[in-house]
């Protein structure tokens, strides 16, 4: 459990600080470490260290840490020893002993030679001792609210001459100081009552600022003025308006004045944004420009396993429910237990680290414990294909040899054909009507394809497997994970394709690859609010935009997830309607869907805040009538199975360009290469997009020992994703179609999407899909297929003229099939291979 913090609210979540904790040895104190904060954006040129005061927590420098990990700096804050998370041993909290501390951090770290190095009150006494006593390590420094003395009122003084005892029953009940009693009371004592700096102040050679507030009046005014005139040639800065904590009160002038102070920038204005990026940067990736003002362009990427983001909500959220299924809710704490117990499991029974667990799940809560408890453990979860058939996911039991299956008893079936096929016979199953009630259980088999009568499924799964409840029920309700290891290069997805243009191929994602492009997605929507926000479920967790968008994603949030195991469209309008929805990731299909669904306004889907749409391009017209309808941000973006997903989105907050997938998200470079000869080509020049970045997947999994096959990525790490697009100007990209995909005509190609998005600006057409038939000599004739509206009817006249008044003679389709509907996989992606 999390210590709970007092002295400072959490205003800026827009870094999960638990994250990027590390523990540093107490010196001298055997067992004892300090919590540490260390943030290493990529490319970071300088490193600034922040110290909290007095019975302070590092997230009182908050608004600074923000600032300064998107200017590029490493910055790192520790938890003084008895502060915040930091243990508190029953030392003597002296100075030499803090200093100690801070010495030890900046080489268990392996800080730079010179660093720069800030301090708020007495906290700032401390850097005054470490500037004296390592002068030849510090960069600059920076004071704030820092005195030369402390000198206490009478009363204080009373209270420090009591025994603790007196205290200790009330300590609970304070408002404020995040810090042990012991710890306030010798620290008092032994320090902070006994301390002046002035002669040490005196010899400081390091280049000082100093930031004050006018009505700072926590101590006599003169033990501050005083400062500036003992430290030699020391800048001072007072923003004015503000009391002792001037960092969290006037938090935007004390950026600027830091910065100033540190890049010597005397000029800037508060107008001008300081970006801390290089010119020459901004030329290679000109999309920073056009990034919304809160989305930073670069988010540090700790070395955590994705498990991290749940045991961080546990400790913090612990009674906010995670997971709600057909009125079945789990509770943070109450889902991470789920997950310690089922990993216990896995780990007594043989599991070991690397090893493989296949899952064939739908969106429910044994699949979030499932993979979290897999993960726990450094085992590998291997996701098929959420269409894969019982034939296709027992060649992929071949392939990866798991150690055991988990799935559903309605799966059954499946189960045995992997048992005959493979040998493999370690399966735990999973009862779904259990949670969801008989009715809604008919309802989802009939959508699944199965028959009413599931007797014979149970009784099958009886005799392959346990039920996954009735092991559980071995374990205790509370215990400890297995505390196996797990670091950010393990491997821990194997993540099925589609196969819809070749054989499926196993995506290997290790920890680094999931963490990295959960906080580049969770960053790119800067205004959802840590532990109060509610996402649909309904995309499969299987998929890899299901597992980032519909999991890991919330998860990092706080959020709670409504699991839903398909989509049926009143199913998910009452749920945005009855748990105000405000995440709602999908498909267009589904945003197509809603859009059309009769008295959709009835259902008040305003909680929505923010959608992106995954899978297949957004049509311009199936946008912007969601944006009307919601009054949320609907906006077009880009991934693939082998980034984990995500490389491309439109910004959710200033311009957005209909029809493109928008800028590469925090972290991310791309480019277009020609289509022949690889090389790189200018903006406007349609090629191939290829992509780089921490989310990039370590390669196709060939075989259990065997070397990963990385024929997709070029030997400097950029991804040959196979699509076809086109960046502009200002780094906006627009996705033509899939390699495959282009029609191709007179030596030359047209780009199906071009056509699609005319045959949308017919208000009666719901869906449209435009693909090229082998046809005579060279050519390919362009054939377009047409779901009316509900109760609409279409002529193909009409479409005929649409497309000869908007679209050039050789990109007209030549046939048009009118049907009820096209053919999708489970997440909603059009498959264009089945209507060829």
């Amino acid at each position: 459990m999390k210590k709970k913090l007092l002295g400072v609210t959490r205003r800026d979540i827009q870094l999960d600080f638990d994250l990027y904790r590390v523990k540093v040895p107490i010196p001298g104190v055997s067992h004892g470490s300090l919590s540490v904060l260390d943030l290493w954006p990529e490319n970071a040129q300088k490193t600034i260290v922040f110290l909290h005061g007095y019975a302070g927590v590092l997230e009182s420098w908050e608004f600074q840490i923000n600032y300064f990990v998107r200017q590029t700096f490493r910055v790192v804050a520790p938890d003084l020893r008895g502060h915040g998370q930091s243990d508190a041993p029953y030392s003597d909290y002296t100075m030499a002993e803090l200093v100690n501390d801070l010495h030890t951090v900046v080489e268990t770290l392996n800080l730079p030679e010179r660093f720069l190095l800030a301090g708020h009150s007495f906290g700032g006494s401390i850097a005054v001792e470490y500037a004296a006593a390592h002068p030849e390590r510090l960069e600059k420094l920076i004071l704030i609210a820092t005195a030369g003395e402390y000198p206490l009122p009478w009363f204080a003084k009373l209270l420090l001459r009591l025994p603790l005892t007196w205290f200790q029953p009330l300590w609970r009940f304070r408002h404020r100081w995040d810090a042990e009693l012991h710890v306030v009371k010798r620290m008092m004592a032994n320090n902070m009552a006994v301390w002046k700096g002035w002669e040490q102040m005196r010899t400081i050679t390091t280049p000082t600022l100093i930031v004050t507030g006018e009505r700072d009046t926590y101590f006599p005014r003169w033990v501050f003025e005083e400062v500036y005139k003992t430290i030699p040639r020391a800048e001072v800065q007072d923003v004015g308006a503000a009391k002792h904590k001037v960092q969290l009160e006037r938090y935007e002038a004390v950026n600027r004045a830091i910065w100033r102070f540190v890049t010597e920038d005397q000029t800037q204005s508060w107008r001008k944004d300081a970006e801390g990026l290089e010119a020459d940067l901004l030329r290679s990736r000109p999309w920073y420009r056009s990034y919304a003002r809160d989305v930073p362009q670069n988010v540090p990427v700790p070395n955590r396993p994705l498990t991290t983001f749940l045991e961080s909500a546990a400790g913090w959220l612990p009674n906010r429910t995670a997971t709600l299924f057909y009125g079945n809710q789990l509770t943070y704490r109450q889902l991470n237990e789920q997950v310690n117990r089922l990993a216990s499991i896995l780990h007594g029974r043989g599991v070991e680290k690397g090893d493989r667990i296949l899952l064939v799940l739908p969106n429910m809560p044994e699949m979030v414990i499932a993979l979290f408890a897999t993960l726990k453990i450094g085992a590998v979860a291997v996701l098929p294909n959420a269409d894969a058939d019982r034939f296709r996911v027992a060649e992929q039991v071949a392939e990866t040899e798991p150690r055991l299956v988990i799935t559903l008893d309605t799966f059954s079936p499946m189960a045995l054909t992997i048992r005959e096929k493979t040998g493999l016979d370690a399966f735990y199953f999973v009862n779904l009507r259990r949670q969801t009630g008989l009715i809604a259980y008919r309802q989802l088999r009939q959508m699944m394809g199965l028959g009413a009568d599931d007797e014979s499924d149970r009784q099958l799964a009886a005799s392959l497997g346990p039920y996954l409840d009735e092991v559980l029920k071995d374990v205790p309700a509370v215990v400890d994970p297995p505390g196996v290891p797990v670091a950010a290069d393990d491997l821990a997805i194997i993540n099925y394709t589609s196969g819809t243009t070749s054989k499926p191929k196993g995506v290997c994602l290790n920890h680094r690859n999931l963490v990295a492009n959960t906080l580049q997605t969770r960053h790119w929507v800067p205004n959802l609010k840590y532990g109060r926000e509610t996402c649909l479920a309904v995309v499969p967790i299987l998929h890899s935009y299901g597992l980032l968008s519909a999991l890991s994603v919330p998860i990092a949030l706080g959020a709670t997830i409504i699991l839903q195991p398909l989509f049926e469209l009143n199913t998910v309008l009452e749920a945005i309607r009855d748990h105000k929805v405000s995440i709602l990731p999908g498909v267009p299909a589904i945003y197509a869907m809603i859009n059309q669904a009769p008295n959709v306004r009835e259902y008040g889907l305003s909680s929505i805040k923010a959608c992106i749409s995954g899978s297949e391009p957004l049509p311009v017209e199936v946008q912007e009538a969601f944006e009307k309808l919601t009054q949320g941000s609907l906006v077009e973006g880009y991934g693939l199975t082998e980034a984990s997903p995500v490389t491309h989105a439109n910004p959710l907050q200033g311009e957005r360009k209909a029809g493109s997938i928008g800028l590469p998200i925090s972290n991310t470079e791309a480019m277009i290469v020609d289509l022949k000869t690889e090389e790189p080509l200018p903006d406007g020049e349609i090629g191939e997009l290829w992509v780089r970045g921490p989310q990039v997947m370590q390669g196709y999994w060939t075989g259990p020992g065997q070397p990963l096959e990385r024929s997709k990525i070029t030997a400097d790490g950029w991804l040959k994703t196979g699509d076809v697009a086109v960046m502009d100007g200002e780094g906006y990209f627009h996705l033509i179609n899939r390699r495959k995909h282009l029609i191709r005509v007179d030596d030359d190609y047209i780009f199906p999407r071009d056509i699609e998005e005319v045959l949308y600006e017919n208000n009666k057409v719901l869906e449209a899909a435009v693909i090229g038939l082998n046809g005579s000599g060279q050519n390919m004739v362009i054939k377009a297929f047409i779901v009316p509206r509900p109760g609409m009817e279409i002529s193909e006249s009409e479409l005929v003229a649409l497309c000869k008044r908007r679209l050039p003679e050789r990109s007209q389709p030549a046939v048009y099939e009118f049907r009820e509907s096209l053919p999708r996989s489970i997440v909603g992606k059009l498959l264009r291979e089945k209507l060829a």
